[in-house]
């Protein structure tokens, strides 16, 4: 493969991401990345490429790398993934046929009368469900879809708010799937502390996850927009036209309670927890001492322990919702095709997306990112940090996975710092924060997909409102880990930080964010 570990094991997915901006067609940009991606490992012979994008293996022995949709399908971890899509999928279809969705609507409608109050209370649930960026997206916008369709907020301010409090929460919260990944990426390394210290100490310097917070809390305190995003606003505002797909019947049934919404919901949040604290070993006999919480989610398999549960939640929610005669037997069987149908799009979405990601780490894209970090560490050491976090963006927007980003940089960054204790641990977060606003932006990230597909939005038009605010907020946190490579205290940088995103969300209320509330303004009017 003579593409491989240069700049061209990037343009797949840049050509993917570009397609979907501009031609708003999420599959067919996804298959043409994938195209492009397979011609260049087969070295433009056309059956090879056919068997790339099919089912195709690179390398020998252990080095082997399969690529593939049937490989990107039959990974346990993504199997696992799109068994509790479906598990989700069933559970929000019971929920709408007993009629839990319209009671919980009516509930909220009495009791959060602003569009203020139904942003923060989404932002606030994505902050309680901090074990899993999945888990977040779907159930908050599966909860708070009626909520904010009251309130006339687009989904795509919905799908924002979601995302945003998906991975950038789980990347601060220890007891997490990604605090676990993390621990498992610096566990093998000579770091002479523990992986889950490790990201414990990184904390205070993750500026994107934490600036991130400050960000959404301010623009749905101040309540503007900007960009893309004013225009999603304004015609859920004044048309009602919230972005929604469809397909959302809500069943007005007189049987049905706020409890029938909330059941459902606490014994998937109950069952999901306990079962990945079950597969990480919490309550094994045979573990040597005191299994604390964080080592059991350190241990745990996200792709296991959340199919588990979803499966008690959702035989659980069967029997209460049928018992409590909102639903009769026979609709709420139906719920399992109908949960299935549903989850279709998101299913489809992400095995194009998976399929593109091996694509890109078969043609080496981890072999090219350390070639420039190496490069960059020589002659800019000081500014290294920064550098590592533009870095850990652009790799985790190309290659649309944030885990893989990490994984592939913090092997290479503790070498880097090995002789500096401080810069390591910012250097750590550097490449943290970065993988995680690479992320949060990318069209072909699976949370960004999984976000979508909470809030029931075109997937694109949620990657193009939400890019200008996250990209507000990276372009602080880079200012940050400029400082911080410098100053090295988080406590310094954070507040300057916090001080940057609130003068900046003043300054475009005052400029770019004046015309959509003179716009709300006219129309209540």
């Amino acid at each position: 493969m003579e593409f491989a570990g240069t700049f061209w094991a990037l343009v797949p997915p840049l050509v993917a991401i570009v397609l979907a901006l501009i031609t708003k067609e999420t599959f067919s940009s996804l298959f043409v990345g994938i195209l492009v991606g397979a011609l260049l490992l087969a070295n433009f012979n056309i059956i090879d490429t056919v068997n790339y994008i099919i089912l195709g293996t690179i390398g020998e022995g252990d080095d082997a790398m399969g690529v593939g949709f049937i490989n990107a399908i039959s990974d346990p971890w993504n199997a696992g993934i799109f068994i509790f899509l479906v598990m989700l999928g069933i559970i929000v279809a019971l929920i709408n046929v007993a009629g839990g969705s319209a009671a919980f609507g009516a509930w909220a409608a009495k009791h959060i009368k602003s569009r203020v109050g139904a942003s923060l209370a989404t932002f606030l649930l994505g902050v309680l469900i901090f074990v899993d960026d999945y888990f977040n997206c779907l159930t908050v916008g599966a909860v708070m879809r009626p909520v904010t369709d009251v309130q006339k907020i687009s989904r795509a301010k919905l799908s924002y708010i979601i995302d945003a409090t998906a991975a950038p929460i789980c990347m601060i919260a220890p007891i997490s799937s990604w605090a676990a990944a993390v621990s498992a990426t610096a566990a093998d390394l000579d770091t002479g502390i523990t992986g889950i210290q490790l990201f414990v100490q990184a904390i205070p310097y993750n500026f994107y996850s934490l600036l991130t917070i400050v960000f959404v809390v301010g623009i749905c305190i101040l309540g503007f927009d900007y960009g893309p995003m004013a225009k999603a606003e304004f015609e859920a505002y004044k048309n009602g036209q919230l972005g929604s797909l469809g397909n959302e019947e809500v069943v007005d049934n007189k049987r049905a309670s706020l409890w029938d919404m909330l059941v459902p919901v606490i014994l998937l949040i109950v069952f999901c927890i306990l079962g990945m604290l079950y597969i990480g070993g919490f309550w094994d006999p045979e573990a040597e001492g005191y299994m604390s919480l964080t080592l059991a989610f350190g241990n745990t398999d996200a792709s296991v322990g959340l199919p588990w549960g979803s499966l008690i939640a959702v035989i659980l929610s069967f029997i209460y919702l049928v018992a409590r005669r909102v639903v009769s037997f026979k609709d709420a069987t139906g719920c399992f095709v109908d949960g299935f149908k549903a989850m279709v799009p998101a299913m489809l979405i992400l095995t194009f997306a998976l399929t593109l990601k091996l694509t890109t780490s078969a043609l080496g894209a981890d072999v090219y990112v350390a070639g420039l970090m190496e490069g960059a560490a020589d002659s800019l050491f000081k500014m290294l940090p920064a550098i590592i976090f533009l870095v850990a963006v652009g790799l985790a927007f190309s290659t649309g996975t944030s885990w893989g980003t990490f994984g592939i940089l913090i092997p290479i960054v503790l070498p880097i710092f090995s002789n500096d204790p401080s810069l390591l641990t910012i250097g750590i977060s550097a490449c943290l924060a970065g993988a995680v606003c690479g992320d949060h932006i990318s069209p072909i990230s699976d949370t960004t997909i999984m976000a979508s597909a909470g809030a029931n939005v075109n997937h694109v038009d949620h990657v193009s409102t939400q890019l200008p605010y996250a990209l507000t907020v990276a372009g602080v946190s880079f200012v940050c880990f400029i400082v911080a490579g410098f100053v090295q205290n988080p406590f310094i940088c954070l507040a300057l930080g916090v001080v940057l995103v609130i003068a900046v969300l003043f300054v475009l209320r005052a400029t770019v964010g004046k015309k959509s509330l003179e716009d709300r303004a006219t129309h209540a009017a």
